[in-house]
């Protein structure tokens, strides 16, 4: 009986500090968002374009910088709902349309299971730390330069 439960205890810690210390293997590129004074912002983004690396997102990441974000990538334009399973940072999301046209910017609370859903077809979703967009200047109807 001891021996399982250290077992466990092992096995439980194993996994969590691999959680909470969860590195990203995804590309990393300069993204350009521009304002509608014209305005050029930079963004340095994870790209996650696959399947599984849409489905961890910014799970288990405690930190993530103002100036940075994950842009995912659809096959095709769709109504996107996006929640916050396991994802302790506050953040806001972007979608946006194929032609890069910010169609949405809303807020996600951290561990929340409630869907935020875009309010019509879109093909990317940007997040970043909650309330950047507002410290740049982005808001809806302004453009992502689709050169990725």
């Amino acid at each position: 009986m001891r021996k399982s439960l250290y077992l466990f205890s092992f096995l439980f810690f194993v996994f969590l500090s691999a959680s909470c210390s969860a590195k990203s293997n995804l590309p990393v590129k300069k993204l350009i968002l521009v304002n509608s004074q014209g305005s050029e912002i930079a963004v340095k983004t994870e790209i996650a374009s696959t399947f599984a690396e849409r489905q961890n997102g910014f799970m288990f990441r405690q930190k993530i910088p103002d100036g940075t974000g994950m842009l995912f990538i659809f096959e095709e334009e769709q109504v996107l709902n996006f929640w916050m399973k396991n994802t302790p940072h506050p953040l806001s999301i972007a979608y946006i349309d194929k032609n890069g046209r910010i169609r949405d910017i809303l807020d996600m609370t951290p561990f929340s299971l409630a869907n935020v859903t875009s309010s019509t077809n879109v093909l990317y979703a940007l997040e970043v730390p909650q309330g950047w967009f507002d410290k740049v200047n982005i808001k809806v109807g302004d453009k992502l330069k689709l050169n990725f």
